[in-house]
């Protein structure tokens, strides 16, 4: 579906500020990643892993080149297609060319370490979408199993050289009990990783005087997997630099403290260890209802 999306900008002259080329989207998307964000549920927790990525067989005419792979939550990997104009059902083959071969992108690089495999997910990315595809993507297309979104991105310039950008999303991704994707918690909606955070913060807030060696004993590291449910921030904020790639909550805002510790959750969750989490969060007295 559409994102329902208004632009008020009072006084204020504004003149639309194109991308020349494929690669300045390209590197604005890079750096500003959270546009590749498709909603609030499995696909909101998104990082960049790499880009300009070959594969073999990854066009009907030869070998292709994806523009942005990325990463959704612990769950899933994503190809990002950018075309410079529309996008339509060309555009759509060709990215059924490359998630047809994504497989092979699993031994080109450290791009997945979870316990278990990836699912997919494909992303379109242009100035503006034809009817027919805006038309599928909004009724909630799949290739092989493989939902498909697509997104547009506008730019525009102030006469005082501000630019805004807007994004439009079309996904309408079909969400079941089993996906574990949105839940209840103290009267307020989370993903999967929010809702770690938000329980882990509500359990320090209850027991002001634990310790962290106390909070990883209420909340064992193999719940998680690899990363484990917590973590101090200076070791968070080390994976992240070692990686470049975000594997804890670490901004000012999502970070925890402790007595005499600063420590943050894992955001890397997936169906089968979210579940574990919960169990053990009601073990400990807390409600968690799937919405």
């Amino acid at each position: 579906m559409a994102i329902f999306r208004q632009f008020t900008a009072n006084s204020i002259s504004m003149k639309p500020y194109p991308f020349w080329k494929e690669l300045a989207m390209e590197a604005y998307l890079l750096e500003n990643e959270d546009i590749l964000k498709l909603d609030e549920q499995n696909f909101s927790e998104v990082e960049v892993l790499d880009a300009e990525l070959a594969l073999k067989s990854g066009r009907k005419t030869g070998d292709g080149r994806i523009d942005i792979l990325a990463k959704y939550g612990g769950e899933y990997l994503g190809i990002v297609e950018i075309k410079l104009n529309e996008i339509d059902e060309l555009s759509l083959s060709q990215l059924e060319d490359y998630l047809s071969v994504s497989t092979q992108i699993l031994s080109l690089g450290d791009y997945w370490n979870e316990n278990t495999a990836p699912k997919w997910v494909g992303l379109l990315v242009g100035s503006s979408i034809s009817a027919g595809l805006q038309e599928r993507l909004s009724q909630g297309y799949e290739f092989k199993e493989i939902p498909i979104a697509g997104m547009t991105i506008k730019r525009f310039r102030s006469d005082k050289n501000e630019v805004f950008v807007i994004s439009d999303t079309y996904f309408n991704f079909s969400y079941s009990n089993k996906d574990y994707s949105k839940f209840i918690f103290k009267g307020k909606e989370y993903n999967k990783g929010r809702l770690v955070n938000a329980v882990v913060r509500a359990h320090v807030e209850r027991n002001p005087e634990i310790t962290y060696s106390e909070l990883k004993h209420d909340f064992p590291d193999y719940i998680q997997g690899s990363f484990g449910v917590v973590d101090l921030t200076s070791n968070a904020e080390d994976i992240y630099q070692r990686l470049g790639h975000k594997r804890h909550y670490i901004k000012e805002d999502e970070v925890i403290q402790l007595q005499d510790q600063a420590i943050s959750t894992c955001n890397q969750w997936h169906p089968e260890n979210i579940k574990s989490f919960i169990n053990q969060a009601e073990k400990l007295g807390w409600r968690i209802e799937l919405k």
